[in-house]
């Protein structure tokens, strides 16, 4: 009996997935025909080449959505639809969702599935709901205490349109127990028992994030879907989904605000270039391509950014007393003649007293709100005074007209009031020490005013800027404005929302940068204190809140629970977290289990020795990854040596500089992996990573956590205590 009772259930479940492959199959089947409907709806607008300058206008306008509409419906190989959920009788998904629905039962239950685009029949009736849209919400955030509604939830296992299987939640009415009781859950255990989840825990990294949606978990979802306005403040430790949590809340936000994000944009903002290639491919997968992706240098545009300036002038360059400094070094740039000015113009000889051109510069900037578009008020008040200064005055537009461009009034004028580039500007203000001294003088110290000195260049165009000069360039521009008030180069475009993941790292001269591209406030910022490296690293959120919202207090949430990093590995990182970091609690790990770090002690510092022991731990760990990807995270000093290393024993690879993480072996430093994920690290020598930076074990506790699945740590130098405590403790090492 009970073998054809297993029979039975093996027949039942055969069928069901059958069933669900024939409505996925049906899915597809609709959004190929909604794509061959806007295909062919336009190649009949398109055939219609002629007409009015307003009609070809209007075509082209219609191209742009016809083509972006296609793209949204543009699945590239993923899944489209997760998963379903089932209604109670009389009950509707979610709080007050209502809305779309993909089935109803006689019973008065509803089914609806739920995938990564909305998809319609051509009666216009949802086969698959947005994920984005509020009847999905409990297909993420529905737990046994808090069903919201539902009686079941059931996750696919796909691999394109193809489904594998399926896993099914069964949820009591009102999340309570036979007895009345509310039902007990372990969320760590539900986590484990998620196969979709697992799945994309254990699947092996190739460079890039991978597709999440599917997985998204309940606090993740409650901060990809909470309010637009204000300021969002997201802490989150290693492998909580930071990252994911931050893209996922930007297409979320443009699909609920369509009008007015549409046309305002949305800014996402990214630590480093290599961080950027890793999640490109997230937003195009969830139908938003619209979406700006950037770091901070790529808001410069024509400028070119590379490297970073040493620790203690980057912390003078990030600190908000530069927007004083800068801010005098336009004002220096306004000033009056040093002698007078004296022309012919014909009998007639015109003169400009040195106190008469002061008046005028003093005039400009009571009246001009940038430092560009005070120019033509200057050139009109100078020659309005020549015109003046003689006894029978002359018409000020026909002296302009004649002496406009001749030397001597082309050199007064650029005195006074040249027209600047922001490149322009610093280049000069950093290539002189008495520039310098005048604007720093009372706002910084000597030692500070002397390191940002450096040599000029013969044009400034020839500097290539260090990520430290980005937000003093932005700084600038803000206060000089276009060169031509008419253009649109050199002004600065402003979102409406604006997303940044790693904030802990901002210093407040990027704050500024940031909060200018804010059209009205509203800003999602991701990141983890703990991890604070850079030369601003924050020891709380309470720092940036004063500098970000300073009027209105922002929302906090918090990402506790870490799926990416194992628990053996967690525990051994959280080791390096600093004594003042004793409040901050590092997540709780999904994955209880697996492999224990390793530990490999090298008889001393010999470099040939260290190189070996690199070289063998890659060898070693490569066929535990399999196809996924390993990293050699080092102190920046170190790159080029083991990178050295690994090409003289012939094994390929990456750098930080040069495919990172684009082959399945890099040699990075710990900040260029600061956000991404590997399958295996192999970490050299802790205390060089420790040593090259102020905030050096939160840098070694970034290392440390970048692993999925292994971690090995080579050390020929004394660990630091913390860490050889955690290793001695835990491993015995």
């Amino acid at each position: 009996m009970d073998l054809l009772s297993s029979v039975s259930e093996i027949d039942v479940a055969r069928s069901e997935l059958e069933a669900e492959q024939a409505y996925v199959d049906h899915a597809h089947a609709c959004l190929d025909a909604t794509r061959r409907r806007i295909r062919e709806f336009w190649e009949r607008v398109a055939a219609g080449r002629d007409g009015t300058h307003a009609a070809r206008f209007e075509r082209d306008v219609l191209e742009h959505r016809v083509f972006q509409r296609l793209g949204q419906l543009e699945l590239g190989g993923r899944s489209l639809c997760f998963g379903r959920i089932d209604t109670r009788s009389g009950g509707k998904a979610g709080d007050g969702a209502g809305g779309d629905g993909a089935g109803e039962g006689d019973d008065g239950s509803e089914t609806f599935y739920i995938g990564r685009i909305g998809v319609w029949d051509e009666d216009q009736a949802p086969v698959v709901c947005d994920w984005r849209a509020p009847v999905a919400e409990p297909f993420f955030r529905a737990t046994g205490r808090q069903p919201l509604g539902l009686t079941r939830r059931r996750r696919f296992v796909s691999r394109g349109s193809r489904l594998l299987g399926f896993d099914d939640e069964h949820f009591s009415p009102g999340g309570l127990d036979g007895d009345g009781s509310p039902t007990a859950v372990d969320p760590d255990s539900a986590l484990r028992e998620n196969p979709a989840l697992q799945a994309v825990l254990e699947a092996p990294r190739t460079g890039r994030l991978g597709d999440v949606t599917a997985t998204i978990q309940a606090e993740q979802d409650d901060v990809i879907r909470a309010p637009l306005p204000g300021v969002l403040i997201v802490q989150g430790g290693p492998g909580t989904g930071k990252t994911v949590v931050a893209l996922h809340r930007a297409a979320y936000l443009i699909y609920t605000h369509r009008f007015p994000l549409a046309g305002q944009g949305v800014l996402v903002v990214g630590p480093n270039p290599v961080f950027l290639t890793y999640v490109e491919q997230i937003l195009p997968s969830l139908g938003e391509a619209g979406v700006r992706l950037v770091t901070l240098g790529d808001l410069l545009e024509s400028v070119p950014v590379s490297g970073h300036d040493s620790e203690p002038v980057a912390r003078t360059k990030g600190d908000a007393r530069m927007a004083t400094v800068v801010r005098r070094a336009v004002r220096t740039r306004q000033r009056a003649l040093r002698e007078p000015l004296v022309l012919d113009y014909g009998l007639r000889r015109l003169r400009l007293s040195t106190e008469a051109s002061g008046a005028i510069v003093a005039g400009a900037r009571r009246r001009a709100r940038t430092h560009n578009g005070g120019r033509r008020l200057v050139v009109e008040a100078f020659f309005e005074s020549l015109a003046t200064s003689v006894r029978r005055p002359v018409d000020a537009a026909e002296l302009a007209g004649a002496l406009g461009e001749t030397l001597d009034v082309r050199r007064a004028l650029d005195w006074m009031w040249p027209q600047l580039t922001p490149a322009h500007l610093l280049h000069d203000l950093f290539g002189s020490r008495a520039l310098l001294a005048h604007a720093a003088a009372g706002v910084l110290d000597d030692a500070e005013t002397e390191g940002l000195y450096r040599p000029r260049r013969a044009h400034a165009d020839d500097v290539v800027w260090t990520s430290d000069d980005v937000p003093l360039i932005d700084e600038a521009r803000m206060l000089l404005g276009p060169r031509n008030p008419r253009g649109n180069a050199g002004r600065i475009r402003t979102y409406g929302h604006i997303v940044v993941d790693e904030a802990q790292d901002l210093s407040p001269m990027q704050l500024r940068m940031v909060g200018r591209r804010s059209l009205n406030g509203s800003l999602t910022l991701v990141g983890d204190i703990a991890q604070a490296t850079g030369a601003w690293a924050h020891d709380s959120w309470d720092s940036l809140v004063d500098l970000v919202s300073p009027e209105a207090p922002p929302n906090f949430a918090e990402l506790t629970i870490g799926y990416r990093v194992p628990q053996p590995i967690m525990s051994f990182a959280a080791a390096c977290l600093p004594p003042e970091m004793a409040d901050l609690v590092p997540p709780r790990a999904a994955r209880p289990g697996g492999e224990p770090p390793r530990i490999v002690r090298l008889p001393g510092t010999d470099p040939q020795t260290r190189a070996g022991a690199v070289v063998a731990a890659v060898r070693s760990e490569l066929p535990h990854v399999g196809a996924g990807n390993l990293a050699v995270v080092c102190a920046d000093e170190q790159v080029a040596e083991l990178s050295g290393a690994l090409t003289a024993a012939g094994v390929a690879h990456g750098t930080s500089a040069r495919r990172a993480l684009g082959m399945q072996v890099s040699v990075c430093s710990a900040r260029t992996l600061k956000g991404l994920e590997v399958d295996a690290a192999v970490v050299v020598e802790p205390a060089r990573i420790v040593a090259e930076s102020a905030a050096g074990m939160r840098l070694l506790y970034v290392a440390l956590s970048r692993a999925t699945q292994r971690l090995t740590v080579i050390a020929g130098e004394p660990l630091p205590r913390p860490l050889e405590e955690a290793a001695i403790a835990a491993l015995g090492a």
